[in-house]
C-alpha cells in the first residue's frame, strides 16, 4: 500500500485535491475532521483541553468553541503547542488504525492523508509521498477570509504560525498549483494520480 501525506498552507486548496484524488480511485483521510471530533464532547481531547484551557472556550451548549480557541492558540505559540500535544497524538493513533484497516482490504491502496500541518509537526515522515499545495499569496489571503469568515489580521496571524510554502516545497515530493482555474488544478491531480498509481506499493 502507498502512504501519502497531502498537506499545504491555510486556503491553498488541500480538500479540493484531496477529493479529486478520492475520485480517481485513492482513499481519503481527512485528519483536520479527525481533529474536530477529538474537540466534541466525549471526544479524546475535549477534557484535556478544557483542562488545558479553562471552561472559557466553551459554548453555551457544552460544546468547545473552536472558534474562540482558534483565535487563542493562534495568538500565542505556546498555546498553540500544547493544543497540537493534546490532539495530535489522538489523530495520529487514528490515522494509524485507518491505514493498517485499509491495507487489509486492499494492499494496493492509494491511502492519503490530508493535515494542514504534517511537515511542521514531523508527521510527513510517516508517508512514502508527500504533496503540496500552494497558490498565490494574495489569493491565500482571500481565500481564507472568504471561506472562514476571518479578518485579514486572523488570516496573517494564523499564516505566520505556519511554515512558509517556499519553505514547505524542500519537502515535498509533487507540487500542486492552485493559483489558476479549477480546471488546471484537477488536470494536475489526473497527472498525479497517474504517476502514484505507476508506482509499487
Amino acid at each position: 500500500m502507498l502512504r501519502v501525506g497531502l498537506t499545504g498552507g491555510l486556503a491553498t486548496g488541500k480538500s479540493l485535491v484531496g477529493r479529486a484524488l478520492a475520485s480517481h480511485g485513492c482513499h481519503l483521510l481527512q485528519a483536520d475532521e479527525l481533529g474536530h471530533e477529538a474537540l466534541e464532547p466525549g471526544g479524546g481531547a475535549y477534557d484535556t483541553v478544557i483542562e488545558a484551557f479553562g471552561r472559557e472556550i466553551l459554548a453555551p451548549d457544552g460544546r468547545i468553541d473552536r472558534r474562540l480557541l482558534g483565535s487563542r492558540v493562534f495568538a500565542n505559540p505556546q498555546d498553540l503547542e500544547r493544543l497540537n500535544e493534546l490532539v495530535h497524538p489522538i489523530v495520529i493513533a487514528q490515522q494509524q488504525v485507518w491505514f493498517d484497516e485499509l491495507e487489509r482490504r486492499d494492499p494496493r491502496a492509494i491511502g492519503v492523508v490530508e493535515a494542514a500541518i504534517l511537515i511542521e509537526t514531523g508527521s510527513y515522515r510517516r508517508f512514502s509521498k508527500l504533496i503540496l499545495t500552494v497558490c498565490d499569496p494574495v489569493q491565500q489571503i482571500e481565500r481564507a477570509m472568504k471561506r472562514d469568515g476571518l479578518s485579514r489580521e486572523e488570516v496573517l496571524r494564523r499564516l505566520e504560525r505556519q511554515m512558509p510554502l517556499e519553505e514547505k516545497r524542500r519537502y515535498a515530493d509533487y507540487v500542486i498549483d492552485t493559483s489558476g482555474e479549477k480546471s488546471a488544478t484537477l488536470a494536475q491531480v489526473a497527472r498525479l494520480y497517474d504517476t502514484l498509481r505507476s508506482l509499487e506499493p
